[in-house]
Protein backbone atom coordinates (compact mmCIF):
# COMPACT_ATOMS: atom_id res chain seq x y z
CA UNK A 1 0.00 0.00 0.00
CA UNK A 2 1.27 3.45 -0.82
CA UNK A 3 1.27 6.33 1.39
CA UNK A 4 0.08 8.01 -1.04
CA UNK A 5 -2.46 6.54 -2.79
CA UNK A 6 -4.75 9.54 -4.52
CA UNK A 7 -2.49 12.34 -4.99
CA UNK A 8 -4.83 15.07 -6.44
CA UNK A 9 -7.47 13.69 -4.31
CA UNK A 10 -5.63 14.97 -1.08
CA UNK A 11 -4.84 18.40 -1.62
CA UNK A 12 -8.41 18.97 -3.37
CA UNK A 13 -9.78 17.37 -0.15
CA UNK A 14 -7.76 19.48 2.14
CA UNK A 15 -9.01 22.71 0.09
CA UNK A 16 -12.47 21.59 0.52
CA UNK A 17 -12.39 21.07 4.37
CA UNK A 18 -10.99 25.07 4.49
CA UNK A 19 -13.97 25.94 2.17
CA UNK A 20 -16.66 24.12 4.00
CA UNK A 21 -14.93 25.95 7.76
CA UNK A 22 -14.28 29.13 5.68
CA UNK A 23 -11.13 29.33 7.62
CA UNK A 24 -7.58 29.04 6.55
CA UNK A 25 -5.99 28.96 10.37
CA UNK A 26 -3.00 26.84 10.92
CA UNK A 27 -4.98 24.27 12.86
CA UNK A 28 -7.64 24.19 9.99
CA UNK A 29 -5.03 24.02 7.47
CA UNK A 30 -3.35 20.95 9.14
CA UNK A 31 -6.77 19.13 9.65
CA UNK A 32 -7.28 19.44 6.19
CA UNK A 33 -4.19 18.04 5.18
CA UNK A 34 -4.70 15.13 7.76
CA UNK A 35 -7.94 14.83 6.40
CA UNK A 36 -7.22 14.84 2.68
CA UNK A 37 -4.23 12.14 3.21
CA UNK A 38 -6.28 9.85 6.05
CA UNK A 39 -9.78 9.87 3.90
CA UNK A 40 -7.78 8.38 0.13
CA UNK A 41 -5.83 5.81 2.76
CA UNK A 42 -8.31 4.71 4.54
CA UNK A 43 -11.07 4.40 1.63
CA UNK A 44 -8.56 3.09 -0.86
CA UNK A 45 -9.95 -0.90 -1.14
CA UNK A 46 -13.33 0.95 -2.29
CA UNK A 47 -11.72 2.31 -5.17
CA UNK A 48 -13.00 -0.09 -8.01
CA UNK A 49 -10.23 0.89 -10.19
CA UNK A 50 -6.98 2.67 -10.39
CA UNK A 51 -7.39 6.37 -11.78
CA UNK A 52 -5.78 7.24 -14.61
CA UNK A 53 -5.75 10.76 -15.99
CA UNK A 54 -4.14 10.48 -19.76
CA UNK A 55 -4.74 14.32 -20.92
CA UNK A 56 -5.11 16.57 -17.61
CA UNK A 57 -5.33 19.66 -19.23
CA UNK A 58 -8.26 18.67 -21.13
CA UNK A 59 -9.56 17.32 -17.30
CA UNK A 60 -8.80 21.43 -16.56
CA UNK A 61 -10.68 22.84 -19.35
CA UNK A 62 -13.30 20.42 -18.99
CA UNK A 63 -13.85 21.60 -14.75
CA UNK A 64 -13.47 25.19 -16.52
CA UNK A 65 -16.34 24.77 -19.10
CA UNK A 66 -18.86 22.87 -15.87
CA UNK A 67 -17.84 26.35 -13.92
CA UNK A 68 -19.13 28.30 -16.67
CA UNK A 69 -21.94 25.62 -17.42
CA UNK A 70 -23.33 26.23 -13.41
CA UNK A 71 -23.26 29.74 -13.71
CA UNK A 72 -24.94 30.43 -17.05
CA UNK A 73 -27.56 27.33 -16.64
CA UNK A 74 -28.25 29.03 -12.93
CA UNK A 75 -29.35 32.52 -14.55
CA UNK A 76 -31.07 30.24 -17.40
CA UNK A 77 -33.07 28.66 -15.33
CA UNK A 78 -34.25 31.61 -13.19
CA UNK A 79 -34.76 33.33 -16.00
CA UNK A 80 -37.44 30.43 -17.19
CA UNK A 81 -38.97 30.07 -13.84
CA UNK A 82 -39.32 33.71 -12.81
CA UNK A 83 -40.83 34.69 -16.88
CA UNK A 84 -43.28 32.11 -17.91
CA UNK A 85 -43.23 28.37 -15.61
CA UNK A 86 -45.92 27.47 -17.68
CA UNK A 87 -43.88 27.65 -21.25
CA UNK A 88 -41.28 24.97 -19.97
CA UNK A 89 -41.47 21.83 -22.38
CA UNK A 90 -40.06 19.48 -19.58
CA UNK A 91 -38.33 15.78 -21.22
CA UNK A 92 -36.58 12.71 -20.64
CA UNK A 93 -33.86 12.24 -23.08
CA UNK A 94 -31.80 8.76 -23.02
CA UNK A 95 -28.25 9.51 -23.83
CA UNK A 96 -26.56 6.52 -25.55
CA UNK A 97 -22.64 6.06 -23.97
CA UNK A 98 -19.77 5.67 -25.55
CA UNK A 99 -18.23 5.61 -22.30
CA UNK A 100 -17.15 2.43 -20.60
CA UNK A 101 -15.17 2.93 -16.82
CA UNK A 102 -17.67 3.27 -13.93
CA UNK A 103 -15.94 6.72 -13.00
CA UNK A 104 -16.51 8.17 -16.34
CA UNK A 105 -19.71 7.44 -16.40
CA UNK A 106 -19.81 8.68 -12.77
CA UNK A 107 -18.11 12.09 -13.64
CA UNK A 108 -20.69 12.62 -16.62
CA UNK A 109 -23.84 11.79 -14.24
CA UNK A 110 -22.55 14.32 -11.38
CA UNK A 111 -21.86 16.46 -13.95
CA UNK A 112 -25.35 16.51 -15.30
CA UNK A 113 -27.21 16.96 -11.69
CA UNK A 114 -24.47 19.74 -11.49
CA UNK A 115 -25.50 21.85 -14.28
CA UNK A 116 -29.04 23.22 -13.02
CA UNK A 117 -31.80 22.42 -15.33
CA UNK A 118 -30.80 18.49 -15.98
CA UNK A 119 -31.15 15.73 -13.71
CA UNK A 120 -29.34 12.38 -14.39
CA UNK A 121 -32.25 10.18 -13.28
CA UNK A 122 -31.03 6.48 -14.26
CA UNK A 123 -27.84 4.55 -15.92
CA UNK A 124 -29.36 1.07 -17.83
CA UNK A 125 -28.56 -2.30 -16.23
CA UNK A 126 -26.34 -2.75 -19.33
CA UNK A 127 -24.42 1.12 -18.61
CA UNK A 128 -24.96 2.01 -22.14
CA UNK A 129 -27.68 4.39 -21.71
CA UNK A 130 -28.17 7.37 -19.10
CA UNK A 131 -31.59 8.68 -18.54
CA UNK A 132 -31.83 12.61 -18.16
CA UNK A 133 -34.20 14.61 -16.95
CA UNK A 134 -34.56 18.31 -18.84
CA UNK A 135 -36.35 20.86 -17.31
CA UNK A 136 -36.88 22.98 -20.42
CA UNK A 137 -35.85 20.78 -24.00
CA UNK A 138 -37.96 22.47 -26.77
CA UNK A 139 -35.20 20.45 -28.80
CA UNK A 140 -34.40 17.10 -27.02
CA UNK A 141 -32.26 15.98 -29.73
CA UNK A 142 -29.70 19.45 -29.39
CA UNK A 143 -29.90 18.47 -25.30
CA UNK A 144 -28.12 15.26 -25.99
CA UNK A 145 -26.23 16.73 -28.26
CA UNK A 146 -24.86 18.93 -26.21
CA UNK A 147 -24.16 16.32 -23.87
CA UNK A 148 -22.44 14.13 -26.06
CA UNK A 149 -20.13 17.18 -26.95
CA UNK A 150 -19.73 19.22 -24.05
CA UNK A 151 -19.30 16.58 -21.48
CA UNK A 152 -19.03 13.11 -22.82
CA UNK A 153 -16.12 13.51 -25.62
CA UNK A 154 -13.70 15.17 -22.88
CA UNK A 155 -14.75 12.81 -20.31
CA UNK A 156 -13.75 9.74 -23.03
CA UNK A 157 -10.42 11.61 -23.49
CA UNK A 158 -9.19 12.40 -20.00
CA UNK A 159 -10.17 8.92 -18.71
CA UNK A 160 -10.09 6.33 -21.30
CA UNK A 161 -8.08 5.45 -24.26
CA UNK A 162 -9.49 6.61 -27.67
Amino acid sequence: MRLLPHPLLTPILAVIWLLLNNSISPGHILLGVLLGWLIPLFTLRFWPEAISIRRPWVLLRFLLLVLHDIITANLAVAWRILRRPEHLQPAFIEVPLALESDLAISFLANTICLTPGTVSAQLSQDRRTLLVHALDAPDPAAVLASIKSRYEAPLKEVFEAC
